[in-house]
């Protein structure tokens, strides 16, 4: 090598560095964008399956459904089932809440008064005086609700903007997957195919899933609220099958209302509630997600935890929703990228 090509050679290498510093800091500045194109994608893929099977429904007997007419079906089922659960949800809620927030008062004042009987108070204080004197008061409070209130509709917006994305991604999906397919040699094309079927597949078994843990933590709640005679157990128990799709925090809120109810009744009942809970979740983080993941989307119960605590890690509550369908598509480009014989 010449002296001229070594420092073309040293030209290139500083270009490339500078223009892949540059590409990486790009994607960090638009990282939030692109979570919400990949949660699109995500919910377009697993959707897909279920898209192409209503779209292939005849109608009157003579030609398929138009996409986008099997898309917006699904999301009108979406929306039903959402204005279903808040009209069962809300009225028993504003009430429980509304009898709460009269008793509190009298709550506050036995509190008190235990803490008083055993030397932790001098005195009992009113309302105005606790909130005053808590640890997070004043203007700090009044920024605390602003900023939650902010979160809110800034999630609210986040989930309209990745409805509409996915909409679009469903409708577009096969010009996308062949533009894609196309950015491959043409004797790898079906093996890209293959693998973006398989990909589809298991987005789609995971949403499944989801729905299935769900389930099996609504059902159990009511059963065990049933027995332990707390009121409105069907509702507490809705409230805890739609926060087991929510990983890590989504339990967790879910029991608060239960346990709040409860505490109307007895103290004691509350503390079961809460027991009840906490071994819910205990059997649900061990042992029904691992292994209802495994069977649904085909990722071993040890990658599952894993993925669950690093996506927990990275990313927080959006990283554990997004770990197990990441862990399923790396599992696919895996198997396309080693084959079986180089694994062997």
């Amino acid at each position: 090598m010449t002296r001229d090509d070594a420092r073309a050679l040293i030209r290139y290498a500083l270009a490339g560095l500078v223009v892949t510093a540059a590409v990486a800091w790009g994607l960090y500045l638009a990282r939030n964008a692109l979570l919400l194109v990949y949660v699109s994608a995500l919910v377009a893929i697993g959707l897909a399956p279920l898209a192409a099977a209503i779209e292939r429904r005849r109608l009157y007997g003579r030609r398929q459904m138009p996409r986008w007419a099997a898309i917006l079906i699904i999301y009108l089922c979406f929306l039903a089932v959402l204005i279903g659960v808040g009209v069962l949800i809300i009225p028993p809620l504003v009430t429980q809440a509304r009898d709460l927030w009269a008793a509190l008062p009298d709550m506050l004042q036995r509190a008190q008064q235990w803490l008083i009987d055993r030397g932790v108070l001098s005195r009992q204080l009113s309302v105005r005086e606790a909130i005053a004197q808590a640890p997070v008061g004043g203007t700090d409070a009044v920024g605390a609700v602003v900023a939650a209130l902010w979160g809110f509709v800034g999630g609210i917006f986040g989930l309209i903007a990745i409805l509409i994305l996915a909409f679009y991604l469903l409708l577009d999906a096969d010009n996308l997957v062949r533009t894609f397919v196309r950015l491959f040699p043409r004797a790898g094309r079906p093996r890209v195919e293959d693998a973006c079927r398989r990909v589809s597949h298991k987005v789609s078994a995971w949403l499944g899933g989801q729905l299935l843990l769900a389930g099996i933590i609504g059902a159990s709640a009511a059963f065990g609220l049933f027995l332990m005679g707390v009121p409105y157990f069907y509702v507490l128990a809705l409230i805890a099958g739609i926060g087991e799709m929510i990983p890590m925090v989504g339990p967790i809120m879910a029991a608060v209302p239960a346990v709040a109810v409860a505490f109307t009744v007895s103290p004691a009942l509350a503390l079961g509630v809460a027991a009840f809970f906490v071994a819910q979740q205990q059997v649900e983080n061990h042992v029904l997600v691992p292994k209802v993941m495994e069977r649904q989307v085909g990722v071993s119960a040890v990658a599952v935890i894993v993925a669950l605590l690093i996506g927990g890690t990275l990313l927080g509550v959006v990283g554990a929703i997004l770990a197990v369908p990441t862990a399923a598509i790396l599992k696919v480009l895996f198997e396309e990228l080693v084959p079986e014989a180089a694994r062997d």
